[in-house]
């Protein structure tokens, strides 16, 4: 994944909620050309952010169905409503909650907000599918250890081989 735009996962709730936070800073490689002299997070990887933290929350609600092995791949984004510019130095708010899960696939309705204004929404549609790269899975691991780490505690949620792929 180019972009990891998810700092920390504060809550995760399946398959009912999740929560997150990304912090906006000067220093993102996004803003050298997004706007030279005055730096605005795109709103495509707002959209991003959202759909990972949909995409956890989808693929949790599938561990605790005793399917580890399904992953969310987004596939509709509908209704996407952008209210504001995020700039250098926002913390961004996620949330996303759940809509509907199957194995064939899942929906959320995904917010953004900045100081509790809301700056983007979406409705989001995944599909599942099995994952059987056993680097991939270990980097989406490692991916949900360091979200989850010091948010939620590293036994809330298995993330690990047999039990889970994160």
């Amino acid at each position: 994944m180019r972009y990891v735009l998810l700092d920390r996962i504060t809550a995760l709730s399946p398959p009912e909620r999740a929560l997150a936070i990304k912090c906006v800073s000067l220093s993102d490689d996004l803003f050298a050309d997004h706007f030279p002299g005055l730096p605005v997070m795109p709103g495509a990887l707002i959209l991003e952010s959202l759909a990972q933290l949909g995409g956890v929350l989808l693929e949790a609600s599938m561990r605790e169905q005793g399917r580890p092995d399904l992953y969310a791949v987004l596939s509709i984004v509908e209704k996407a409503k952008f209210r504001r510019m995020v700039r250098p130095g926002d913390k961004i708010e996620l949330e996303a909650l759940g809509a509907s899960v199957r194995e064939e696939g899942g929906r959320v309705q995904a917010f953004a907000r900045v100081d509790g204004a809301l700056v983007a929404e979406a409705w989001l549609t995944f599909s599942l599918v099995p994952l059987t790269n056993p680097r991939v899975i270990a980097q989406r691991r490692e991916l949900l250890e360091v979200w989850l780490a010091g948010g939620l505690g590293e036994a809330s949620i298995p993330v690990g081989g047999e039990t889970g792929g994160g």
